[in-house]
């Protein structure tokens, strides 16, 4: 168990956070490669010796903490935090207690879901309907550029046994159980990577989704021509800044009735390493990619609409079975996150994942909001080849 983060002595007006359990839905101990009793998420609140913290109290304890990067070894340990009993009662009192881990705010390039602002660096986490659900993944795994760190907000949680959970789960250990059980898996991925391609269009492709214009579009102006807004968009491709290893081209669509679609192809790695410890991690999507396939060709109306194909990086089928079974074990090391009004989860993007649960109720009976952060460097690669190290985009 992780003793309390005291401070010091001197300033008792800050605050001593100590660890507390969950139940074991929501918490459980990690196995290889996490060091012994290493727990997802750590779960942190305020000791007796705290009682009441206001936001000031909050913000300066973690910025005293995080001058010693507490916090971001936590995260690099664990996952996950959750810290609860915190007076965060808004978008803005979010926003302030994320900014003070002093993390460089995550500008996404290729958004594939919409996220309008509600404070500095705050936005819905996600849109889709009620029914919906998203399976485990690290943040942005189909495009290069992917927040290092994620914050997630609970302001309204829905009642009772409904639902919405947050499942959690860690890509460390994801890795090594997947390369014990198929490891013909982990080494097809490491000879080829994946092929992301995601189509954009200038509607919405679903609902919670984002268009052509949120996801590159940030400098186009009203009544520009189809010219200089493909110009504008293809400009902020070129920012990912891996050269052959992203590509796209405008292709008709006759469902699109505002011009082209793009489609961005891209060679990403799944295996990545982890910065300080370099060990492999599974950074991806997959899972939720072949869930939603699968639910799709069932008819299933619970599952993510996917904007992005999935392919080995010499452009073959990853075989399902793989898929599956990868499927499977993210159900097994996963736990579900059961909201309280005023939780703040934070996730180190690079080792751990999330997702979200179906509720029953209406969509303002859940309101989860999201911050995103780059870390302070990019994961590492895992190999040799061009396209296995990502990079940070290019400044706009």
């Amino acid at each position: 168990m992780t003793p309390p983060l005291n401070l010091t002595n001197t300033n008792p007006s800050l605050i001593t956070f100590e660890p507390f359990t969950l139940p074991p839905t929501n918490q459980r101990t990690l196995t290889t490669p996490h060091p012994p009793h290493t727990q997802i998420p750590l779960a942190l609140k305020p000791s007796s010796s705290s009682p009441n913290p206001t936001l000031e109290t909050t913000i300066q304890t973690i910025q005293t903490l995080q001058k010693t990067n507490t916090l971001t070894t936590l995260l690099s340990t664990h996952g996950t935090l959750l810290f609860r009993s915190l007076p965060i009662t808004s978008a803005t009192s979010f926003s302030t207690f994320t900014q003070a881990f002093g993390f460089h705010p995550h500008e996404i390039i290729g958004i594939v879901v919409n996220r309008p602002t509600l404070a500095p660096n705050v936005s819905p986490a996600n849109e889709a309907p009620p029914h919906i659900r998203i399976y485990n993944h690290n943040e942005s795994p189909q495009v290069p550029h992917a927040p290092g760190y994620v914050f997630f907000y609970c302001q309204k949680a829905p009642k009772g046994n409904s639902g919405g959970e947050t499942p959690i789960s860690s890509s460390l250990e994801l890795f090594n159980r997947v390369k014990k059980e198929i490891p013909g898996f982990v080494e097809e991925l490491a000879e080829k990577g994946i092929l992301s391609r995601v189509v954009y269009k200038w509607g919405k492709q679903y609902e919670g989704g984002s268009t052509l214009r949120e996801a590159f579009g940030k400098e186009i102006l009203d009544g520009e021509d189809e010219e200089t807004k493909k110009q504008k968009i293809e400009k902020q491709i070129k920012r990912y800044g891996r050269g052959e290893w992203t590509r796209f081209e405008w292709v008709d669509d006759d469902h699109d009735a505002e011009g082209q679609s793009l489609v961005v192809t891209h060679q990403l790695p799944v295996i990545r390493t982890q910065s300080g410890t370099n060990l492999p991690t599974l950074f991806t999507g997959l899972a939720a990619y072949y869930r939603n396939k699968l639910g799709a060709a069932k008819g299933g109306k619970a599952e993510r609409k996917n904007v992005a194909t999935q392919l080995y990086g010499d452009g073959t089928d990853i075989p399902e079975e793989y898929l599956a079974i990868l499927a499977r074990i993210t159900d097994e090391i996963r736990v579900l996150h059961k909201w309280e009004e005023g939780d703040v989860l934070v996730f180190d993007n690079v080792i751990a994942q999330h997702g979200r649960e179906p509720w029953e109720g209406e969509q303002g009976d859940r309101v989860v909001l999201a911050s995103l952060y780059d870390g302070e460097c990019v994961p590492g690669a895992y190999g040799s080849q061009g396209w296995v190290q990502v990079v940070k985009a290019l400044g706009g």
